[in-house]
């Protein structure tokens, strides 16, 4: 992984004490950033992690303001907290999972981002990175729920970034594809084995390289694109 130097910075990862989240969050703060994890359970081994319901405006206001109490601002938001659900026909498709997997997936990251834009507007440095995936582009099968999320995640980081634009605020989005990480656990083993067999590479995603895209799209480096979509599929993505 490259060097980055997040020294002063204070970053927020939700979703944060597993899998991606927590691959991300490891990597901000071996790089030098104060790292604030939101997520549903605390875990104060791990740094700084209030529990924190992204669903919840009320929830994400007070863990924006206890973040800024703590650290003194919020540079990097990192909007990862999510739920992937059965993987079914629309058909049969409970709407009360419909709405919870909506709901954390882009509402979620709707109120993170909705709430933490004064503090990054603060900040000399603002970034926001969403994490959503190629089912948001493509459309998986059996996962509409998860996919029209995702698109939908996808679609306010477009909006977002050209609101944004005439800020310090860059706003962009990674599109993995499968990644090995305990989100998998929720799918039938049948579609993930068809997500690997789908990419040229044959394998599943690392946590650890969607934290390394994750790391530029935060730094300083990153000064060129806003309301951008990052595929990491292992080259299955064409688009």
């Amino acid at each position: 992984m490259l060097c980055y130097d997040f020294a002063g910075r204070v970053a927020v990862v939700t979703g944060g004490r597993q899998g991606i989240g927590a691959a991300i969050a490891g990597a901000l703060r071996a790089a030098g950033a104060s790292v604030a994890v939101w997520d549903l359970i605390a875990d104060d081994e791990n740094g700084f992690c209030g529990e924190v319901d992204v669903t919840d405006d009320a929830s994400v206001a007070r863990a924006t303001e206890a973040t800024r109490a703590q650290f003194g601002g919020i540079d990097i938001v990192v909007n990862n907290a999510g739920f992937a659900g059965p993987t079914v026909p629309v058909e049969a498709y409970d709407p009360a999972m419909w709405r919870r997997i909506i709901d954390i997936n882009l509402t979620g990251t709707f109120n993170v981002c909705r709430g933490v834009i004064p503090a990054l507007r603060a900040s000399r440095h603002g970034r926001i990175v969403n994490i959503a995936s190629l089912a948001g582009k493509e459309g998986t099968p059996n996962a509409s729920a998860y996919s029209a999320a995702k698109a939908g995640v996808i679609a306010l980081t477009k909006s977002l970034g050209k609101e944004l634009a005439g800020t310090s605020v860059l706003v962009n989005a990674i599109a993995p594809a499968a990644v090995d990480r305990p989100l998998l656990a929720q799918m039938a083993p049948a579609h993930v084995e068809t997500m690997v067999r789908k990419s040229p590479l044959g394998r599943l995603g690392k946590p650890e390289e969607v934290a390394a895209l994750a790391l530029w799209l935060a730094s300083d480096a990153c000064s060129f694109s806003t309301g951008a979509v990052f595929d990491l599929s292992g080259g299955r993505a064409t688009y």
